[in-house]
C-alpha cells in the first residue's frame, strides 16, 4: 500500500476507479448512563466518539467485499439515493448491520482502567511544581474533556497482548505508559495552539488565548519533562528509546509541516511521513512499549507498532476530511482550519488530479485573497474527500489484519471496534 501511496498521478487514479462514496448519518443509541461516563472521568459529550458512530460502510469495491471487507464493512440491508447538495454528485445511502465485535463498548471494557487517568496525570504534575499558574496551565487540557484515544488504545493492546501471553492483569508500568501517551499528545496540543494561533479547542478557549505565549509555551515543556521522568522511572532501556523516538519524531513533523514540495509525487510522500510523524508515531510507539513491557519478541512489537501506525494514519485521515465537512460545534475546534493555515492535506492533494489549478494555491499556502474559499470549493466538487476516507479505510482493514494475528479476546476485539470508531468519528 506504501508504495502505491508514493506513486501520485497513477495511484489516484486507481483510488478513483474504486471510490465510490456511501454514507448513513443514523446515530448509534448507546445504553450507558451519564453517571457511568462521569464515574470514569470522561465527559460524556466526548462519548460521542463512540455514541454518534456512523454505521458506514464507506466504499465498496470488488477487491473490497472479496477480502477483509466483511468484518469491517459490514452486510449491507438496504440503500437509497440522495443529491449532496454542494457538488450535486449522487450519492447512496446505506443502512448496515453490525458484526457481533460491535458489542464490546472499549469504554466500558476499560472502565476501571480509565477512571482515574486523568486525576493521575494532574496529581503528576502538581508534585513536580508547586508554581500554580504553571499548574494550571499544564493541567488544562487534563480536564476530562478529551476521547482519550491514546491511552485507550494503549491499554486495549496492552490487555490483549497480556492476555496472548497468558498473563492476567494490567501492570503499573503498562498503565504509566498509557499516561504518558496521553500527556505527549496534550503538550503537543499546547505547542499546536502557539504555532497555530488557535482560538478554540475540544470546544473551548484554546489555552493560549487565556495565557501568556511564553508561559503556555514553557507549560508544554514541562508536561514533556515530567512525561520524560516518568519515562525513566520505568526503568527499561528499549521502552526509553522507543518513547523517546515520539518527541524526536513530533519536532519533525512540525518542521515538515512548515514547508511545501514542489511536485505531486513529492507533496504526498512528504504528507504521509508527516502524518506519521505528528500523529501516528505517537500510538505506534506507545503501542510498542506495551508490548515490550509484557515481554513480547520483537515479531509481535512489532504487531503492535504497525497496528498503532495504522490506526494513527487512519486517524488523521478522518481528521483532515472532517476539516472539509463538520461544523465548528461538532468538532469542537474551526472547521477550514488547515487551509486557513496554509496546510494542503489530504483531501486537497488528492483534489489536485481534478482541479491542476489548486497547485499554485498550494506553492503560495492559500495566502490571496479567496484561495481558501476557492480551494474549499473545488475539494468538495472533487473525490477528494472519499479518496481520503478510502485510504484511511485501506489503514483500518490493515489494522483489523494485525489484530487478527493477536489470540482472540475481548481487548483484542476491542482492538477491532477501534478501527470502525476510528473512521467513522464525527469529531
Amino acid at each position: 500500500m506504501m508504495a502505491c501511496l508514493g506513486s501520485g498521478r497513477a495511484c489516484i487514479r486507481g483510488f478513483e476507479k474504486f471510490c465510490l462514496l456511501t454514507q448513513n448519518t443514523q446515530i448509534k443509541k448507546k445504553s450507558a448512563s451519564y453517571l457511568q461516563f462521569k464515574q470514569i472521568g470522561i465527559h460524556p459529550l466526548a462519548r460521542t466518539f463512540v455514541q454518534n458512530c456512523q454505521n458506514q460502510c464507506t466504499y465498496l469495491t470488488a477487491e473490497c467485499t472479496a477480502t477483509a471487507c466483511p468484518s469491517l464493512c459490514r452486510r449491507i440491508t438496504t440503500s437509497s439515493h440522495t443529491t449532496d447538495q454542494t457538488s450535486g454528485s449522487s450519492i447512496r445511502h446505506y443502512s448496515t448491520e453490525l458484526p457481533d465485535y460491535q458489542t464490546v463498548d472499549p469504554y466500558t471494557l476499560l472502565e476501571d482502567d480509565l477512571k482515574y487517568i486523568f486525576r493521575d496525570i494532574r496529581q503528576e504534575l502538581r508534585y513536580n511544581t508547586n508554581q500554580d499558574e504553571l499548574h494550571t496551565i499544564a493541567t488544562y487540557y487534563f480536564d476530562g474533556q478529551g476521547k482519550a484515544v491514546r491511552p485507550m488504545v494503549a491499554i486495549l493492546m496492552a490487555r490483549a497482548i497480556n492476555y496472548h501471553l497468558n498473563k492476567d492483569s494490567l501492570s503499573e508500568a503498562q498503565r504509566q505508559v498509557a499516561m504518558v501517551s496521553e500527556m505527549i499528545h496534550s503538550a503537543s496540543l499546547i505547542h499546536d495552539d502557539v504555532i497555530d494561533q488557535s482560538e478554540l479547542r475540544r470546544g473551548k478557549p484554546s489555552v493560549n488565548v487565556l495565557f501568556n505565549h511564553k508561559k503556555v509555551a514553557m507549560a508544554g515543556d514541562f508536561v514533556l519533562a515530567v512525561a520524560s521522568m516518568m519515562i525513566a522511572r520505568l526503568k527499561d532501556n528499549d521502552v526509553t528509546l522507543t518513547l523517546s523516538q515520539v518527541i524526536t519524531d513530533l519536532v519533525q513533523g512540525e518542521f515538515m509541516q512548515l514547508g511545501a514540495k514542489e511536485t505531486e509525487n513529492e507533496r504526498f510522500a512528504h504528507y504521509l511521513t508527516k502524518t506519521y510523524r505528528k500523529t501516528a508515531s505517537l500510538i505506534a510507539n506507545g503501542l510498542k512499549a506495551e508490548a515490550m513491557l509484557a515481554g513480547a519478541d520483537p515479531k509481535l512489537s512489532e504487531v503492535a507498532f504497525e497496528y498503532g501506525r495504522n490506526v494513527g494514519i487512519a486517524f488523521q485521515l478522518v481528521d483532515d476530511l472532517l476539516d472539509f465537512v463538520s461544523s465548528t460545534d461538532a468538532m469542537g475546534k474551526p472547521t477550514a482550519a488547515d487551509l486557513k493555515l496554509g496546510l494542503a492535506t489530504a483531501p486537497v492533494l488528492f483534489a489536485c488530479e481534478k482541479f491542476p489549478e489548486l497547485n499554485p494555491m498550494i506553492m503560495r499556502r492559500f495566502q490571496e485573497p479567496g484561495d481558501v474559499e476557492k480551494a474549499f470549493e473545488l475539494v468538495h466538487k472533487s473525490q477528494g474527500l472519499e479518496q481520503t476516507r478510502f485510504l484511511a479505510k485501506k489503514h483500518c482493514m490493515e489494522a483489523v489484519r494485525l489484530a487478527g494475528l493477536i489470540s482472540e479476546s475481548q481487548y483484542q476485539k476491542g482492538l477491532l471496534v477501534m478501527t470502525d470508531l476510528v473512521l467513522n468519528r464525527l469529531k
